[in-house]
């Protein structure tokens, strides 16, 4: 009898559990809605899947997924960083700038971007640590004093793409590793993309095997209890600020690349997509849980909302209110998976 009730326990079994794990696996349901969804658009809108649309559609996601993983470290950490769009507009007319004036060449003018964004996310983890402001307090003010920095530099004027050197926004459109075999032809990957890769690629490698990288988790699961165990919580919050800052740098820089003309309001209204795409990726928006990896793909997924939408002739006032109810559904789904976990650990604990 003793033996055989573990097996009664275990036999209602294999199939529930194992659905259960792939559904809550959001990476993988995500990837299978965005096949549905871009198999949905290539039948409504043949031009969806021709291969300029989709370097342009992967190309806007990539940036949008540099950013995110930024805001996912933040994020993981229990916090949020609302001024993410002002520090990227801020860099990409910041660069403009300087290069329209030659004060310096291109790859410095970049430095100089990336730089920027990581003193930016820096100024955050001051404010959140030191001062101890709740972080959606501090970067709501500094999205606004990011911003404000931005039309001073600004002064009532543009940046357009005639006054930026000769072939800068080529990269945007241009591919790596096309081939052609016969009839068979593959116009490549996006340079964007694949930096977008390599960046995913590195910080979702040190949040797995680093111990600076478990401490995110760890802080955002509980501050209290990973400083009791040695982990220096403010300083992890002020790394992910500032790395969040350093990643928008790079997503500004790409930003006026990808666009050429630049005003002081560029990338306005861009946190939301951001902050969608992470918690859409599966990063729980109350700390602790989730991957870089799903913000990347989550990424991929408003962009191919934001690409799919006028395609199907649908009025582009509706990406706000779309983005808004894919946060909400986010976050819903995360917290009927916790209640599904809680519920799971107190049986097993009974058992």
């Amino acid at each position: 009898m003793a033996l055989s009730a573990p097996a009664n326990v275990r036999a209602p079994s294999s199939a529930g559990p194992m659905i259960w794990r792939i559904a809550r696996s959001r990476e993988v349901t995500l990837a299978a809605v965005l096949i549905a969804v871009a198999a949905f658009a290539s039948v409504r809108a043949p031009n969806f899947l021709t291969a300029d649309n989709l370097v342009l559609v992967t190309a806007f996601a990539a940036i949008i997924a540099i950013a995110a993983v930024g805001e996912a470290l933040v994020i993981l950490t229990k916090n949020i960083d609302l001024s993410v769009e002002s520090t990227i507009g801020l860099v990409a007319f910041v660069v403009a700038t300087v290069l329209k004036q030659h004060d310096m060449p291109v790859p410095a003018a970049w430095a100089l971007g990336i730089g920027l964004g990581l003193v930016l996310g820096m100024a955050n983890g001051v404010i959140v640590t030191i001062f101890k402001v709740p972080s959606i307090v501090a970067t709501l003010g500094t999205l606004s004093v990011y911003r404000g920095l931005d039309f001073y530099v600004a002064n009532g004027h543009e940046v357009n793409l005639v006054d930026l050197p000769a072939g800068y926004s080529d990269p945007a459109h241009q591919t790596l590793l096309g081939f052609q075999f016969g009839g068979i032809g593959f116009s490549g990957i996006p340079i964007f993309v694949i930096l977008a890769i390599l960046v995913v690629a590195a910080v979702g490698m040190a949040l797995r095997y680093t111990v600076i990288g478990r401490q995110f988790y760890a802080v955002g699961s509980n501050a209290e209890a990973a400083a009791v165990i040695g982990v220096r919580s403010r300083l992890t919050v002020f790394l992910a600020f500032s790395l969040c800052g350093m990643l928008a740098g790079i997503a500004g820089v790409l930003w006026g690349i990808y666009f050429g003309t630049l005003y002081a309001s560029s990338a306005s209204g861009l946190s939301l997509q951001v902050i969608a795409a992470v918690v859409v990726g599966g990063v729980s928006i109350a700390g602790g849980s989730g991957t870089v990896i799903g913000a990347a793909i989550g990424a991929l997924f408003l962009g191919l909302i934001n690409n799919e939408l006028p395609l199907l002739k649908v009025p582009q006032e509706w990406l706000t209110l779309v983005y808004g109810a894919v946060i909400l559904v986010a976050i819903s789904t995360d917290a009927l998976i916790q209640v599904r976990s809680q519920r799971a650990k107190a049986r097993s604990r009974v058992r």
